[in-house]
This record gives C-alpha cells, structure tokens and sequence, in this order.
C-alpha cells in the first residue's frame, strides 16, 4: 500500500508527526487548536491544557479532518474501544484505531504496522510527541475501524525495527 492510498486520517495524521506538547506551564497552540476545533461536545470535557493525556484528542483531530465521527468522550483513549467496528487481528490494515491498556489508563493510536511481538503505532502523546512507537501486541485491548469505511490493504509486517523504540507508558 503506498501512503497515497492509504486512509485519509491516516494521511492527515502523518502529517502532524513531530507535533509536541508545550514545556512546562505552557501550551501548544496546535494541540489547543484541535480541541478548540472539536469543542467539548465531541471531546466530553473542557480541554484547557495539553498537559492532559491527548491521545484521544489525536485520533479525534484525524477523523475530524477526515470528515468521520468521533467516539463518545473522545479525550478518554478507551472510549475508542467501543468505537466503529471491530476489526480482527489479521484484517488490520494502515488506519486502523488501536487501543490499549497502560497503568492509570488507556492509549489509543493508528496502526501503520507489527512485528511478532509489537503494533507499530502512529499516535499522539507518545513520548509527548506525535510519533510512531512499538506497542507490545498483548496490551492491545481494541482494534477498530469507521463504520461503512472499506477497509484496504491488510496486516503490513515490519522487519526492521531497530531505532524504533517499545513503548511502556504513553501518557
């Protein structure tokens, strides 16, 4: 699959790679701007600081300019798991929304590829960063894809993953 023919949220998201929150007490007028574009009604909260978990905001902002709904309270990287539709372990294909589990909560990210034993995932807040990371497969607890949205392409293995770290804690 080449990134041309990849999903459009996919696309969009690739494009925000490098995108970091704010040092400190500061915010980043990017991530602020996504949950101003969003409001509260989509995001089920007041986002006033991107010292917040924003992984979830990160997917939003994606489906947002992909023209796609968001999960309900789509701040809450769990919410995701219930989100579209259940997409099983050897249908994944670049897009699709995985989910985790991580200590004090959840994580929630784009596939773009796996090894044997890790997801390599698009998401935001990772290492406060947009950025792609290894997730170890066995913390997945959702893969999900929009409803009414073809899936295309399939599982795309990664032999390489030196320099491409294994993710621990997200948030």
């Amino acid at each position: 699959m080449t990134k041309a023919s990849e999903p459009a949220w996919l696309r969009h998201a690739r494009k925000l790679v490098g995108t970091r929150e704010a040092a400190g007490p500061a915010n980043s007028p990017t991530i602020m701007g996504w949950a101003k574009a969003l409001g509260t009604k989509v995001l089920g909260m007041i986002y006033n600081a991107d010292s917040v978990p924003w992984c979830g905001l990160f997917v939003a902002e994606c489906m947002r300019a992909a023209a796609l709904p968001s999960a309900p309270i789509a701040v809450r990287a769990k919410a995701w798991a219930a989100w579209g539709a259940n997409l099983s372990a050897d249908k994944l294909a670049p897009g699709a929304v995985l989910v985790f589990e991580r200590p004090g909560g959840g994580h929630v990210g784009f596939y773009v590829g796996e090894d044997a034993t890790c997801y390599h995932v698009l998401g935001g807040n990772q290492g406060d960063r947009v950025s792609i990371m290894r997730l170890e497969k066995s913390r997945c607890v959702a893969r999900r894809w929009p409803k009414g949205v073809a899936v295309v392409g399939g599982p795309v293995r990664m032999l390489l993953t030196a320099g491409v770290p294994v993710s621990r804690d997200e948030a």
